[in-house]
């Protein structure tokens, strides 16, 4: 539908010209929206699974298709361009939206069952420096938890014993981690 209006009108003395290119391509762009929306609609909401969206990505495309209106011309195909414009549009959402979720829910690393191994060899091996004793005491103070006077009952000596074990097996191993570095 293109609508007509003549070049000019007299209005008193005064000549007003209309400006009917600019009408013939408005009356052009609501044509296009018209046979265009749907589809696109169609297609939004099978990418986003998403009405409100798929609604909302629509608009914003037409409204770019529409500020660029004026340079149809040096557009090669309009349809391709608008839903070009829509789906970019929904790639950055959803770019950003993910950057969001990460930003607020780290990603946890899957743990690395090898690393996990050596670790654990290496400990292993740095208590087995240790006497058992103050290996004993630094395990059931250091590593299950257990109060100085639980753990001396455990391993019948007094609370002082096991903190004084406890704290030579740590400078024990301090010692042999500076040494290993």
């Amino acid at each position: 539908m293109v609508l007509m209006y003549p070049w000019g009108v007299r209005a008193g003395e005064e000549v007003v010209r209309f400006p009917s290119r600019e009408v013939e391509a408005g009356a052009r762009f609501d044509i296009f929206f018209e046979e265009e929306r749907e589809r696109l609609f169609k297609a939004l909401y099978f990418v986003t699974g998403n009405r409100h969206d798929a609604e909302e990505l629509t608009q914003d495309a037409f409204l770019k298709l529409w500020e660029r209106w004026a340079e149809i011309d040096r557009i090669d195909d309009p349809t391709a361009y608008l839903f070009r414009v829509a789906l970019n549009a929904f790639r950055l959402r959803r770019r950003r939206a993910s950057m969001a979720v990460r930003k607020l829910i780290p990603i946890a690393e899957p743990p690395d069952a090898f690393l996990e191994a050596e670790m654990r060899a290496d400990v292993r091996q740095l208590l087995l420096g240790l006497t058992p004793r103050q290996r004993a005491a630094l395990l059931l103070v250091d590593l299950l938890g257990y109060p100085s006077e639980q753990a001396a009952r455990i391993l019948r000596v007094r609370p002082s014993t096991v903190r004084s074990l406890a704290a030579q097996g740590r400078r024990a191993l301090r010692a042999e981690g500076e040494r290993d570095a």
